[in-house]
């Protein structure tokens, strides 16, 4: 339970499955986590829960915690008996949730158990943030996010689509229609770029552009209004869990050759090793220790070609992975007919730079305490927003410790 960022009683659910009651299972694992077949699917295990199983202490694999939660949460939803998590009487206090994400979705839950009169206000057209646009189907299908926001329905959360608060509606106006306390969930959705000469080269996109076009927008069908066109030959730039979900997803749209182009060795990848290992099954191509110096286009403005600089691995730097070194003079040309960069990603500026006096970090990020509050008291921040890119179970552990931390500020 430590390795956890949500705190899910994990012995009491496996001790569930093993009797056979499979749906007591799953009311334990509601009863912490907002999201349980989300977290089944996505969240790496292997770092937090099965890091800290005690069979690894003892030479063995660790039980699979992330298979048995995914399970449960299946089990649960096919039945057809999903239970409710209990929730306590109105105590007629408005609250606001800026973003739909895990993160604000975890808070909006948990609020509404409390007996809070919750609203998530939603930029976009669907609710739930990067679990709808930037997860796609083969790994998290809509449907399953579907029924886990129907629930938080069930229980009184209201949702408000297409508002972008900081343009269509300000906090301000929020505070004088009532709202006493307001968690920012925003996320992280405006795309890092490199910078090198060509990038905006025609069928060069960002991984966020790619993925929200096919995943939320339904691009793979050639008949909607926000279509990709087709490619042969794709390159990803990145190591991290977004460039295995872009490179598989071009792999789906009918890519010849897909590579992931990564400035380290394979060793200093962030992706998940389930990710890498799943990438390299479908027949992902790597090219580790490549970086792109610059895109080539046709006579039309569309990429054909991009130059990768080979590199080495020097000393390890901050973050204690070894830093890459160019290797002078040693360049080799790659044909490529699309290009998704998934360099990460930095907070989205409107909604933070709309409230007046919120004190912000590096990159617009909002700067919160250990309770995720601001130094505006009524307003608390979690997720991606606070972080940077990150994780969609540490965004739900922000969201639920802010919705504690907000309960207990209003009831004072």
């Amino acid at each position: 339970m430590q390795g956890c960022p949500v705190s899910i009683n994990i012995p009491s659910f496996i001790k569930n499955i093993e009797r056979g009651e499979f749906l007591n299972a799953a009311r334990v694992l509601k009863s912490t986590s907002a999201l349980p077949a989300v977290c089944g699917r996505v969240c790496p295990q292997e770092k937090q829960c099965e890091s800290q199983c005690m069979h690894l202490k003892m030479g063995h694999q660790p039980v699979a915690i992330g298979y048995l939660e995914r399970f449960s949460a299946d089990f649960e939803r096919e039945s057809g008996h999903i239970s409710l998590p209990e929730v306590a009487p109105s105590n007629g206090k408005k609250i606001a949730v800026i973003g739909s994400g895990p993160a604000g979705l975890s808070f909006a839950g948990d609020m509404a158990k409390y007996g809070y009169d919750v609203t998530v206000f939603e930029a976009l057209h669907e609710i739930g943030g990067v679990l709808k646009y930037g997860i796609p189907e083969f790994r998290l299908p809509n449907k399953i996010v579907d029924v886990e926001i129907d629930n938080l329905h069930k229980i009184g959360v209201n949702f408000i689509k297409d508002c972008i608060v900081g343009k269509t509606i300000s906090v301000k106006e929020l505070e004088a229609e009532g709202f006493e306390g307001i968690f920012v969930g925003s996320g992280a959705g405006l795309p890092n770029f490199m910078n090198i000469p060509g990038e905006n080269f025609i069928n060069i996109m960002s991984s966020n552009e790619y993925l929200t076009r096919v995943n939320l927008m339904d691009a793979s069908n050639p008949d909607t209004d926000t279509p990709i066109n087709p490619a042969k030959s794709v390159m990803v730039v990145g190591g991290g869990n977004t460039a295995m979900d872009s490179c598989r997803t071009a792999k789906r749209l009918g890519a010849e050759k897909v590579y992931i182009v990564y400035r380290r060795s394979e060793a200093e990848m962030p992706a998940r090793l389930e990710e890498v290992k799943h990438a390299k099954e479908e027949g992902i191509e790597f090219l580790t220790l490549h970086n792109p110096l610059e895109y080539l286009a046709d006579e039309s403005g569309a990429v054909r070609a991009v130059v990768l600089q080979k590199m080495e691995l020097g000393e390890p730097d901050a973050s204690g992975r070894r830093s890459p070194q160019p290797i002078p003079g040693a360049t080799v040309t790659l044909d490529i007919d699309q290009a998704i960069v998934a360099v990460g990603v930095s907070p989205n500026p409107i909604v933070p730079t709309s409230i007046k006096g919120l004190e912000l970090g590096r990159k617009n990020t909002i700067v919160v305490g250990e309770n995720m509050q601001t130094n505006l008291p009524t307003i608390f921040a979690g997720g991606d927003i606070v972080r940077g890119g990150a994780t969609v179970i540490l965004a739900m552990g922000d969201g639920r410790r802010a919705a504690q931390s907000m309960h207990e500020y209003l009831s004072k």
